[in-house]
């Protein structure tokens, strides 16, 4: 699901309230993670799962097209851990498959 998606959706379950009013709310909920992201913080959200930001070191990467080594530097990533909630619900269905 991308972001627009998820905008008509909420759109679509909530009537009383305009199109307009729920892309501002779900992008204050986003621009709020990612500036607590930004800031060293984390997010998590109870039942989904944890967002968090890790380092990476600089290191020797290689270019896959000509083989030459080349340096690659330090950088910071996002990393999700999900929720135990999350992975039940994904795990039932899976299980109905495998009985």
């Amino acid at each position: 699901m991308i972001k627009s998606e998820l905008i008509a959706r909420l759109a679509a379950e909530h009537p009383h309230l305009t199109h307009r009013d729920i892309e501002r709310v779900v992008n204050i909920i986003l621009d709020g993670m990612v500036e607590a992201l930004e800031s060293g913080g984390r997010v998590e959200l109870r039942g989904f799962g944890a967002f968090s930001v890790r380092s990476r070191p600089a290191r020797a990467g290689r270019n896959p097209r000509t083989g030459e080594t080349v340096s690659v530097p330090a950088k910071h990533v996002p990393f999700f851990k999900s929720g135990k909630e999350l992975r039940e619900r994904l795990n039932l269905s899976g299980d109905e498959d495998a009985a």
